[in-house]
């Protein structure tokens, strides 16, 4: 009995631990849900963005106003002169030089070459049917227009040769460029006859001298004197004389010279062109220099063998002379005319012998000096 009764005594006490155990760990899951809570809410107040505004006061300097200059005293002063650009300096633009216009189409300045081909062969007949086939494909050639005025000048018709000059000038010189001022220089000064001036300007004897106390070479001097009839005023511009010498080398051929191969000086002795006693002298004096043995070896020794001599006017071949005579049908533009009596007499030829003493080589083509007193 006593078995039974302390064991019944245990029981409930054992019930009311179990009970309070529970209620403690309940306590305690509280607590720790409430320091959760509340560290979340103190961590979610963290994160807040707060605007605070402050005034801030913003202190502004003022610059400090500039005193009162000193006034300078007027001075006039003349103006700089500016750097002018020389003609060197590349921003400056040169003027265009003035040429003879080219001919674009190749059928026209085929038919203009071989109209001026048939002009100097005196067919004007083909020069004039050529040009008239060139201006029916282009009127206002200037090229055209000008071969046509000397073809009929040439032909002595001098009314349709100034018409044609006319028309080069209508086209300006922009369009007609050297042509121009050609055709100028025509209608200016007159279209003349140069036919008429044959018999009233032409060459003399040539007088030639070789000078054989030539040391460096071979030295010869021509006198050639320019006859003019009395009573013709021709100024110095109107004509000019060419002397075309020619060589011979290794005694066969006969070949012209050139600048390389040969000296030639030019000097008017009688002093001004006045045609004072109707006749005006040139000095040519032509000099082939000595070779060194290796060029007379591979080139041959060049010899003078003769000289053409072309009088012309204004452009125009008047006379021609020639030594050897052979020479005559080497030049470019043939003339026949009468020419004076003594066209077909050879050229006068000086030599040491036939010269009087002292006389002086450098000059033989003046008259010795009167002696002094």
């Amino acid at each position: 009995m006593e078995a039974r009764s302390s064991h019944a005594t245990l029981e409930p006490r054992t019930n009311v631990f179990r009970l309070s155990c529970w209620i403690l760990a309940l306590l305690g899951f509280v607590e720790l849900l409430s320091a959760g809570l509340a560290l979340a809410a103190r961590m979610e107040s963290t994160r807040e963005v707060r605007v605070v505004e402050r005034e801030v006061t913003k202190y502004v300097s003022l610059p400090s106003l500039p005193g009162p200059k000193e006034t300078a005293s007027i001075v006039a002063r003349p103006p700089q002169a500016l750097d002018l650009p020389t003609s060197s300096d590349p921003a400056v633009v040169q003027p265009r030089p003035i040429t003879t216009p080219a001919i674009a189409d190749p059928v026209i300045e085929k038919l203009v070459t071989e109209a001026r081909k048939a002009r100097v062969a005196e067919d004007m007949i083909l020069a004039i049917t050529k040009l008239e086939e060139a201006k029916s494909r282009e009127p206002n050639e200037p090229n055209v227009e000008y071969e046509l005025g000397l073809v009929h000048e040439a032909m002595g018709v001098f009314d349709t040769a100034s018409e044609h000059y006319q028309n080069v000038m209508a086209m300006g010189a922009t369009k007609a460029g050297t042509l121009y001022t050609r055709a100028a220089a025509k209608l200016r000064d007159g279209i003349e006859d140069t036919a008429d001036m044959r018999g009233q300007l032409s060459l003399g004897r040539t007088r030639i001298f070789k000078d054989v106390n030539y040391q460096d070479g071979e030295r010869v001097v021509l006198t050639i004197p320019v006859q003019a009839a009395p009573g013709t005023n021709i100024g110095a511009d109107d004509f000019f004389v060419t002397v075309k010498f020619f060589d011979i080398i290794r005694g066969k051929e006969i070949v012209p010279t050139t600048e390389e191969t040969s000296v030639r000086e030019y000097k008017w002795v009688s002093g001004a062109i006045d045609w004072a006693g109707g006749e005006e002298l040139l000095r040519v004096t032509y000099v082939i220099p000595h070779r060194n043995v290796q060029d007379e070896h591979l080139f041959g020794q060049r010899v003078y063998y003769g000289q053409s001599v072309e009088l012309n006017y204004k452009n125009e071949l008047i006379d021609l002379k020639a030594w050897p005579p052979a020479l005559a049908a080497r030049s470019q533009q043939p003339v026949q005319s009468p020419g004076p009596a003594d066209a077909d007499v050879p050229p006068e030829f000086l030599d040491k012998d036939s010269l009087p003493p002292g006389f002086n080589p450098d000059n033989p083509l003046l008259p010795l000096p009167l002696p002094s007193r």
